[in-house]
């Protein structure tokens, strides 16, 4: 049996990740809004031993009402509502360094480390789309290279403010009447381009340190803001050979900047359709198809392009004078994989839209549980992947399919823990360090104080 194991994170959206999930008869519909809905989806994954769950966000109404459940619960309140209802699993919120603030967010990501007992992962994203800019008092989104610039200084400046307080600068001294010691307090004394904050955080140090850091860009700056801070990466790639490429390129990038390749984790998308035999994972996959809305797709399609409306005739292929990548300014790296995945099988629009449909860029597959499996195996052994983002087609059925069918084959084959074993942090679970306070020298003379747990 393999010493290295599998890691599993659960995408949760709305009905499922195809787009048309919320037309099928066993879809609610209002899903997207109901507590209730992610509970059990929280808890199937947690039945499936996954590592963690996540939450995608945006600080927009996303596309057209029409094609769609849309819009969504703050990824973090509903997190921490998700904290007292699971135990073991991590809990992934999105958030933007673009439209948010250190101290907040620092402060609410250290909270829901504490209310979790050590659960709380922050996928961090930096925005692309004029319409979240306009949300915010501005004209149009910042260039790319500048809000990366502004997330690393975002990022230095809340690791500041999670190592602000050392891990026992609580004494809790009844007899003495001291319940802290202000020397173990170090506030951020922050100046910068993008950022002045002075004090230190109001929140202690949590069970974690600092949450889980994730990122999910593929670009030439996201790869490079990956490899400083990086410690999970949730990519998407169409073959194993641009996955393995990826994958040894942000492990050589990752030890150049002076990291342990080992505590970056590679987990690339994969949106399965499972079937009890390939025929009926294919029917069930063309049924998602036959439900698109094409010219939903189409305006979509459009904006991801840069192209005026219209552009796009649904039974010809991607003109062939789309913008270059280098003028870009939104998602690089997605609109550089639908590009290359167009081009490469030749796909009309349509059957792009088709494709897109399923995972909007993820690898998406059909199959019985075995070919799932088998395909999980070869990209995990082949050096494509540390483990995987499962996005189900559909939810929670999809979920429970994966959790019912797949997961006994992956313990089977000593990919995955069969149970989770004494609790854990988040970070543990990824088989990574509690990092050290970067304001001290030495060691704590005491473990970190007990934090309460849900």
């Amino acid at each position: 049996m393999t010493e290295r194991r599998l890691h599993l994170n659960a995408f949760l959206m709305n009905t499922g990740h195809h787009e048309a999930s919320w037309r099928l008869p066993e879809s609610d519909p209002y899903a997207h809004v109901e507590l209730g809905h992610y509970v059990h989806l929280a808890r199937i994954a947690e039945r499936g031993t996954f590592d963690s769950l996540f939450l995608a966000d945006g600080p927009q109404l996303w596309g057209n009402l029409a094609q769609r459940p849309a819009g969504a619960l703050e990824p973090l309140t509903l997190l921490t509502a998700l904290a007292t209802a699971t135990e073991h699993i991590g809990l992934i919120a999105t958030a933007s360094t673009s439209y948010n603030s250190p101290y907040n967010l620092a402060r609410k990501f250290a909270s829901l480390d504490i209310i979790s007992g050590g659960r709380a992962g922050w996928n961090i994203v930096t925005t692309a789309g004029a319409e979240a800019a306009r949300n915010f008092g501005l004209d149009a989104e910042p260039a790319h290279a500048e809000r990366y610039a502004r997330a690393a200084e975002f990022l230095d400046v809340a690791l500041k403010l999670w190592d602000s307080w050392e891990d026992d600068a609580i004494v809790a001294d009844k007899a003495a009447g001291v319940w802290g010691d202000d020397t173990r307090i170090h506030p951020a004394r922050h100046k910068g381009r993008y950022f002045s904050v002075e004090g230190a955080l109001n929140v202690p140090r949590t069970p974690q340190g600092y949450p889980l850091l994730v990122q999910a860009g593929s670009s030439e700056d996201g790869k490079a803001f990956a490899a400083r801070y990086a410690e999970a990466v949730f990519t998407a790639q169409q073959t194993i050979e641009d996955a393995q490429a990826f994958y040894a390129d942000l492990k050589s990038r990752t030890a150049a900047a002076g990291r342990d390749p080992g505590h970056i984790k590679v987990l690339p998308g994969i949106v399965p359709v499972i079937g009890s035999t390939e025929t009926e994972a294919l029917a069930a996959e063309q049924v998602l198809e036959e439900h698109i809305v094409y010219a939903h797709g189409v305006g979509r399609l459009e904006s991801l392009l840069q192209l005026p409306p219209g552009s796009l005739e649904l039974d010809a292929e991607l003109p062939s004078d789309l913008p270059p990548e280098s003028v870009i300014e939104g998602a690089k790296s997605r609109y550089t994989l639908v590009v290359e995945l167009a081009r490469r099988e030749r796909l009309t629009v349509r059957q792009l839209i088709g494709r897109l449909g399923g995972g909007r860029g993820h690898l998406t597959f059909a199959g019985t549980p075995e070919q799932v499996a088998d395909a999980i195996e070869t990209w995990f052994t082949s050096g494509a992947a540390d483990g995987f983002n499962i996005m189900p087609a559909v939810l929670p059925s999809g979920l429970d399919a994966f959790v019912d069918h797949v997961v006994p084959l992956l313990r089977a084959r000593g990919l995955l823990r069969e149970e989770y074993g004494p609790r854990q942090t988040l970070r543990e679970r990824y088989g990574l360090p509690r990092p050290a306070n970067q304001y001290v020298t030495t060691p704590a003379p005491s473990p970190a104080p007990a934090l309460a747990q849900v």
